[in-house]
């Protein structure tokens, strides 16, 4: 798998809910702040995304696509004057998150999903993204349009299997919307996913990823995308954040979490996979990063799925 595809597996987001509502004409809906991140789309018609802390609101127009990978407040309004309505309290006098589209002039229907982030250290994918990601250019409305299209058919229509199908379409959405976001250019930002953009860097995370056992140094990984030692290392540490080594040490760390929550192997075998001469050595590198030892990690993973 590819870098993005591998980290969001080992994220395992887990759609809270999916589906379709509708903002209708002279409106405001006020959403409490909630873990996770949301990932929507405008099937039709517009309406204002305004978040907690940024200080401008968003119009957001059909086709366009948002994410907000916080979980911060936030308000969607077809009218920015109408007195908010409580999404909670609102959410308790009908059912919202599976409506149809209507042809209301002035209103706003939306489709996506919320996703909850079950894997350990999810701040690798969330913290290098800001409050808000706005898609809105024409090739990114292009580039959605057959997405948006299906999303809207299968909640338009009740079919068989149809629940599971608007989940995998808005974690597909969350994908595509992730992906555009970070082939522009012009976003900039710090954090592994910008390097994912960068042809030279994306090479070097990914044979991080393909051989995260293998005994790396910053010369072969350097050599490996062609460049020096000194402007690679520069380079990745100005895009991603972190040195090279940090981040291989990251991601080592992060798989070895997965596999100690899945499976029944013994910690000198994670250790060995993943280029540790011995279960010490592995024990200090993933205490550092995951802030306790890999037995009380796989203790507390046995309990919770027990309990």
């Amino acid at each position: 798998m590819d870098p993005l595809s591998e980290v969001l597996s080992v994220m395992k987001p887990q759609s809270y809910v999916s589906g379709g509502y509708e903002v209708a004409p002279g409106m405001a809906v006020q959403f409490p702040r909630r873990a996770g991140m949301k990932c929507y789309a405008v099937i039709s018609g517009q309406c204002w995304l305004s978040v907690e802390g940024v200080s401008k609101d968003v119009l957001l127009r059909t086709g366009e696509c948002y994410i907000l990978p916080h979980g911060l407040p936030f308000r969607l309004a077809t009218d920015r004057s109408a007195t908010p309505v409580d999404f909670d309290a609102l959410r308790s006098t009908r059912k919202w998150g599976n409506e149809v589209p209507s042809d209301q002039r002035g209103g706003c229907f939306l489709a996506g999903g919320h996703f909850v982030l079950t894997g350990p250290q999810a701040d690798l994918l969330l913290l290098p993204l800001p409050p808000v990601v706005h898609l809105r250019s024409e090739a990114d409305k292009t580039a959605m349009r057959s997405s948006l299209a299906r999303m809207r058919e299968e909640v338009s229509e009740s079919r068989p299997g149809g629940a599971l199908v608007i989940q995998q379409l808005a974690y597909a959405l969350l994908i595509q919307a992730l992906r555009l976001y970070v082939g522009d250019e012009s976003n900039g930002g710090s954090g592994w996913l910008f390097a994912l953009a960068d042809k030279q860097l994306s090479k070097a995370l990914r044979c991080m990823h393909a051989q995260p056992g293998h005994r790396w140094t910053l010369q072969e990984l350097a050599e490996s995308v062609g460049m020096s030692r000194s402007i690679f290392a520069v380079k990745f540490k100005q895009t991603v954040g972190t040195s090279p080594m940090e981040y291989l040490t990251r991601w080592r760390m992060l798989l070895a979490s997965s596999r100690l929550e899945g499976s029944g192997e013994f910690l000198i075998e994670i250790a060995s996979s993943l280029g540790y001469e011995s279960e010490s050595a592995f024990g200090k590198a993933f205490k550092r990063v995951m802030g306790c030892s890999p037995r009380h990690y796989k203790a507390q993973g046995s309990s919770i799925a027990q309990g």
